[in-house]
């Protein structure tokens, strides 16, 4: 499903969040080159500050840091070439985003 040179969207609710053309795939992660949307202005704050902590020790902020992944699962969806997925974690840093997904919802540790 959709690896290498598949391209993958990032929508928040109607509006293009960004496209991620697949250049690597490194399973469970895929990575690529990340065309912003016009909506990515208003959720970029999120993908920062979600870097942010991940680079922070996140066994001090892994609460902070679960806060914000839920907020960027709650505004946003990602498709891959073949359709929606159920689940996914994605990081966005300039023009890179990588990404791991499921067509399950991941299974809480």
């Amino acid at each position: 499903m959709g690896f290498d040179g598949g391209v993958w969207h990032v929508r928040c609710g109607e509006e293009p969040v960004g496209e991620i053309a697949v250049d690597e795939a490194d399973f469970p992660w895929l990575a690529g080159h990340f065309t912003p949307g016009p909506a990515y202005g208003a959720v970029e704050p999120l993908f920062a500050r979600e870097l942010a902590l991940l680079e922070a020790d996140l066994d001090t902020h892994v609460e902070e840091w679960e806060a914000v992944h839920a907020e960027i699962r709650r505004l946003l969806s990602l498709t891959s070439p073949d359709g929606p997925v159920a689940e996914f974690l994605l990081h966005i840093e300039g023009n890179r985003a990588w990404f791991r997904w499921s067509e399950e919802p991941f299974e809480d540790e």
